[in-house]
């Protein structure tokens, strides 16, 4: 694939991953626990790190957090999400790398991975460590949300076709 095709994709997918991240924003997740979202956002670094490389996706990353926290967050959020967004990235491309995980697996490991970071990240800004009981609810949540987003991945991996 070309430089120029690859950016064009970076700037695509970009776009797309901000308009889930809009659109999961506006969905009601009926959970007693504050943070449980779909991950929409996160099929598109994981087709993007399977179908056309690392960086790609790490930059796509990089660009929703930013115009997301920009757009429709605050500071607080923002260093939540990239918090969590860098956290996962890199468990993702690890386990890719790695070879030894599935699709659905590796998105699962991100999804839960986002979780964990973020949890971690408020125990410790907020010095108050009762904050890892939602981790119980987070887990699962991210476990189902990771797999339900993995197979999803998969499809459009076989299914979406890149010139």
């Amino acid at each position: 694939m070309k430089k120029s095709s690859r950016a064009a994709y970076v700037g695509v997918f970009a776009a797309l991953a901000i308009v889930l991240s809009y659109l999961e924003s506006l969905i009601p997740v009926f959970v007693a626990v504050p943070g449980v979202k779909l991950g929409l956002t996160n099929a598109v670094i994981v087709v993007i790190l399977y179908k056309i490389g690392a960086r790609e996706a790490f930059l796509v990353n990089i660009v929703r957090i930013a115009v997301t926290g920009l757009l429709f967050g605050n500071p607080v959020m923002f260093i939540y999400s990239l918090c969590g967004g860098m956290v996962s990235y890199a468990v993702m491309f690890a386990l890719k790398k790695s070879k030894l995980f599935s699709v659905a697996g590796v998105s699962v490991a991100g999804a839960v991975s986002h979780n964990l970071a973020q949890v971690s990240l408020a125990c410790f800004l907020l010095e108050n460590g009762s904050i890892a009981y939602y981790m119980a609810v987070l887990l699962i949540t991210g476990a189902v949300s990771g797999f339900m987003i993995g197979l999803l991945s998969v499809y459009l991996i076989k299914n979406v076709h890149f010139k």
